[in-house]
């Protein structure tokens, strides 16, 4: 809530607000939706997305190591993997569990060493026979590493891209006018979907059946981000690509918090 610009009062009587809902949800929902009610009260006090700003400066930084990135791939042995890596780094920037991030230092620490879960060879070969990718994105600034990853495998293949944005403001989750500001829109044969943030009017809800017909009409599908996997996990033929941020996700990875995963399942 201290990122919301809002006087003490008002914040006070948000987090009343929050507090009385969690006390009458319903525990067997996941915690992503749960969020889905909690954000909304949130976005009512501050009159519009309160995390507006925060991801526009999230993006311009992800920007700025964007040419370093590209320089550490290119010169890569293995320039998938290590757009992978750069890729999952980016998904620290989340303002859900966190406050603040280490980016830089989240990128090196990434490149020099293994990921704990490494279902690269996996990947790889689905990729090698993939001609379409439906990519369901994460955070804000993230983002920008998302397009390097693109931008290698499409340099690699023939690919027909479906990015995924939230339809509406969620946290720092990524939407359209993100994809716009780091000009994921320029890259050609990306389209783009958006799926709900909770509220009517913003998407299909990622449990929907529309959104398991994208799926199936998909090669490849990758799932960025623990919020993603918590909602995607149960279904099977996805990779997802995540820095573990909680101990219950923890726990049902077998990994520690703060340990980098790609995983198929």
């Amino acid at each position: 809530m201290r990122l919301v610009p809002l006087e003490d009062g008002l914040i006070e009587e948000a987090q009343r607000e929050v507090m009385r809902y969690l006390l009458s949800a319903d525990w067997n929902v996941s915690p992503p939706e749960m969020d889905y009610a909690v954000q909304a009260i949130i976005r009512r006090y501050a009159g519009g997305d309160p995390y507006a700003e925060v991801k526009r400066r999230s993006n311009e930084e992800a920007l700025r190591l964007y040419g370093r990135c590209k320089d550490l791939i290119m010169g890569s042995q293995d320039p998938l993997k290590t757009s992978i890596k750069i890729a999952i780094a980016g998904n620290v920037i989340d303002f859900g569990p966190y406050t603040s991030y280490d980016l830089e230092g989240t990128l090196n620490r990434l490149l020099n060493s293994e990921l704990r879960v490494d279902h690269y060879e996996a990947f790889k070969r689905e990729f090698e026979r993939a001609s379409s990718v439906l990519y369901f994105s994460d955070n804000a600034g993230e983002i920008v590493f998302d397009k390097l990853l693109l931008e290698t495998m499409m340099g690699m293949r023939d690919l027909r891209v479906t990015f995924v944005v939230k339809g509406g403001p969620m946290i720092n989750d990524a939407t359209l006018e993100d994809f716009e500001q780091v000009s994921l829109s320029r890259l050609p044969g990306v389209d783009v979907r958006v799926v709900s943030n909770g509220e009517p009017g913003t998407g299909p809800d990622r449990r929907s059946e529309e959104v398991r017909r994208w799926l199936k009409e998909h090669d490849l599908v990758i799932s960025k981000g623990q919020g993603n996997y918590e909602i995607l996990g149960e279904l099977s033929g996805i990779f997802h690509m995540l820095v573990v941020k909680c101990a219950v996700v923890a726990r049902d990875l077998g990994v520690e918090q703060g340990d980098a995963i790609l995983l198929h399942r």
